[in-house]
C-alpha cells in the first residue's frame, strides 16, 4: 500500500514468484489477496506488520524457515520504491488541423482524442497515477471523464516543452526526484497498454531512459530548399520518434529547464550529452496532425487498419 509515494509504515507484503518465494514489496498498486501483480510475476500472499523493533511479527504455527525468511525483509518504512507516471500535455490548439476546437478534443470513434489516451493510461495497472496538463482557460476539458487517480493541472504553455516543463515543475510536490514520468501526446490516441508495458519493461532499470520510435523504412531526401532533392540519407540508423517518453523526474525537468528549442523530451535529454534508450513502437500509435488522419486513427481504434 501507498501513501503518498512512500509505502504505509512497517507494511510487508510477501510474494510467491511461480519458482520459488521472495519478499516484495507492492509497487504502488492496490493488490487484493491473492491477486495477480501485473508486470511483476508475484502474487501477493499475506501482510505482516513490523515490530517496534523492527522485527516483522510472524504468525503462529509458522515454520522456521517461514521465520527466518521474513525475518531477511527490509522495512518499508525506510525504502522508497519509484513510481510510474504519465503526464500529457494537451494545451497546443492544433493549428494544422485548421478544425473550430484543439485537436485533442476532435471526436474519434465516438469520444475525443484526448479521453482515448486517458483511458488507455487508466488501464494500465503499471501507471500510479495520469496528469493532464491543459491552458489555463481551457473549457473543454470538464466534458471528459477522468478516472479516479487523474489530476488536472492548468498550467500549459505555448510550446510543448512549455507546458511539460511547468507540468513537471507542478508535480514536484507529489512525485520523487527518481520516479519515472511518462510523456504522452495527446494526440496519439492509438498507444495501447501493451505499448507502455513494453516500454517500462524496456526502460525501467535504465539508467538514462527512453522512448518508443520506429526504425524509418521510406527513402529519405534531403532537399536542396529550392524543391528539389540534394540527397539521399541512409535510413539504417534512422528512427521515427514516438512517446510515451520516459525519464526520471528530476533529470528531465532539468534537461528541459536547460534546453532550448526543442520537440521532443528525448532531444533535452541529448543536449546534456545522454543516450535515451530505443524501444520499438507502432504504427498505430502515430500522432494526428491533418486532418485526413483522423479518419486511420478511427480505423486504428475500431480495428479495422
Amino acid at each position: 500500500r501507498r501513501v503518498g509515494n512512500h509505502y504505509d509504515q512497517g507494511l510487508v507484503v510477501r510474494f510467491q514468484r511461480e519458482r520459488g518465494l521472495c519478499e516484495r514489496p507492492c509497487l504502488g498498486r492496490a493488490v487484493q489477496r491473492g491477486q495477480n501483480v501485473s508486470g511483476t510475476g508475484f502474487r501477493r500472499l499475506e501482510e505482516i506488520r513490523v515490530g517496534g523493533h523492527g522485527r516483522p511479527q510472524v504468525p503462529e504455527g509458522r515454520a522456521k524457515g517461514y521465520n527466518d525468511a521474513i525475518a531477511k525483509a527490509e522495512i518499508i518504512d525506510e525504502m522508497s520504491f519509484p513510481s510510474f507516471v504519465a503526464l500529457i500535455p494537451a494545451a497546443g490548439v492544433g493549428a494544422r488541423m485548421g478544425g473550430k476546437i484543439p485537436k485533442q478534443y476532435a471526436q474519434i470513434a465516438g469520444k475525443p482524442m484526448l479521453q482515448h489516451v486517458i483511458d488507455t493510461f487508466g488501464s494500465a495497472v503499471q501507471i500510479d497515477h495520469i496528469y493532464v496538463v491543459v491552458s489555463a482557460d481551457d473549457d473543454y476539458i470538464s466534458a471528459l471523464s477522468l478516472p479516479e487517480r487523474c489530476t488536472l493541472l492548468r498550467c500549459g504553455g505555448d510550446t510543448r516543452q512549455a507546458s511539460v516543463t511547468q507540468g513537471l515543475r507542478a508535480i514536484a510536490g507529489n512525485v520523487d526526484p527518481d520516479d519515472w514520468v511518462l510523456v504522452h501526446d495527446a494526440a496519439r490516441p492509438g498507444l495501447t497498454v501493451e505499448l507502455i508495458d513494453k516500454l517500462i519493461a524496456f526502460v525501467k532499470d535504465d539508467e538514462v531512459g527512453g522512448l518508443l520510435a520506429l526504425p524509418v523504412v521510406d527513402t529519405i531526401k534531403r532537399s536542396n530548399g529550392h524543391g528539389r532533392a540534394d540527397q539521399t540519407v541512409a535510413r539504417d540508423m534512422l528512427w521515427a520518434a514516438q512517446t510515451p517518453q520516459m525519464f526520471r523526474h528530476q533529470r528531465l525537468l532539468m534537461a528541459l529547464q536547460s534546453a532550448s528549442e526543442i520537440t521532443d523530451e528525448a532531444s533535452a535529454m541529448e543536449a546534456l550529452g545522454l543516450h535515451p534508450k530505443l524501444v520499438e513502437g507502432s504504427a498505430r500509435n502515430f500522432k494526428v496532425t491533418q486532418p485526413e488522419d483522423l479518419l486511420v486513427a478511427e480505423l486504428h481504434l475500431k480495428g479495422h487498419a
